[in-house]
Parts: structure tokens; sequence; C-alpha cells
């Protein structure tokens, strides 16, 4: 009985893992809107250490369209500026001598539309790690000594799970397509 409690709170655990990561993922897709998370896969030499732009800089957004790079150490900026071009993320920074100014351009509607099926690549990828937790949770409790009854039960609690985290991620689907497709 207690494997089995083991098993279902294992499959709820990597279920989560898989709804965490798809949000991780998501904050990649940018939706025309300046956000400080744009930033989050550049790093860069810091005394000897690859170190996440966040630490080494405040990033703000002062308005929608603008990212706003204020160094801690005005002589990283140059390094700072060449990191964001080495990310490849699409932006062109401006060094003013004081900070770092991005301005992100608006999307096209094509680009908008390209940008959803990219959120949808990642939400079906998510939706697989699910059904293999599911799958997997499912194959151990078969390998359980219990009644066929207790396995339907766990099976059912499983499906169960399934069911509410897929229905989350379809959720967070829509809120992410919304605010791709908004203007």
């Amino acid at each position: 009985m207690e494997e089995i409690e083991f098993i279902i709170e294992a499959c709820k655990e990597s279920m989560g893992n898989s709804v965490d990561h798809l949000e991780r993922e998501l904050l990649n897709i940018r939706a025309g809107k300046a956000n400080p998370s744009m930033l989050s896969s550049v790093k860069l030499d810091y005394y000897g250490s690859l170190t996440p732009l966040s630490q080494i800089a405040n990033i703000n957004t002062p308005d929608a369209q603008t990212i706003s790079i204020q160094p801690w150490e005005k002589d990283k900026l140059q390094e700072i500026e060449k990191a964001i071009m080495v990310a490849n993320l699409g932006f062109n920074p401006m060094n003013n001598g004081e900070s770092i100014i991005i301005t992100i351009p608006p999307l096209t509607e094509e680009r908008r539309k390209e940008l959803v099926k990219i959120a949808k690549s990642e939400i079906e990828k998510s939706k697989i790690s699910i059904r293999n937790s599911r799958k997997e949770a499912n194959n151990d409790i078969k390998k359980c000594e219990v009644s066929l009854d207790q396995k339907s039960l766990s099976e059912n609690e499983i499906q169960t799970l399934t069911d509410k985290y897929i229905a989350q991620i379809d959720k967070i689907y829509s809120i992410k397509e919304k605010e791709i497709l908004s203007v």
C-alpha cells in the first residue's frame, strides 16, 4: 500500500515538474512586450565564472518596448553588450556610457503566429511528458502485489492527476496565446 502511495506521489511530482518546465520555456517566448526575463539566458564571464546578467546588473523595463540594463560596475558595459549579442536573441543593444538600452521591436502578425506555433509545440512536449509519467506510474502499479481493486483505484487516481495537469497546461497555453496575439 505504501508502495502505491509512493508511486502516485512520484507521478504527481513528475507532472508538476513538467508544468514548471513548460512555464520556464514559455518565458523565453517573447510576446512583444519588454520583460527582464527575456535576458535570462544571457551569461557572461564575471571574475572568472559564468554569471547570469541579472546578478551583474539591474534590469528594468521603463516601458512596454524598452529594457534598461544598469550594470553595478560601469566597466562591464562592453562585456554585457557583447554577451547580449552572443546570446543571439535578436536584440540590438545600445550602450550610452551609463547603461544599455534595448528597444524591443513590435511583432509582425506573421511572427506572432509563428510564436503561437512554438508555444503550442512546447505545450505538446509537456503533455507528452505528463502522459509518459502516467504510463510509468501505471506500469509500476501493475508490478505491485496488491488486489486488482486497489490497482484499479490507483490507476483511476493517476488518470485524475493526468487530467488535472493537462487542464492546467491548456489554461497556461490559452493565456500565453492571448498574450502573444494581443497587439
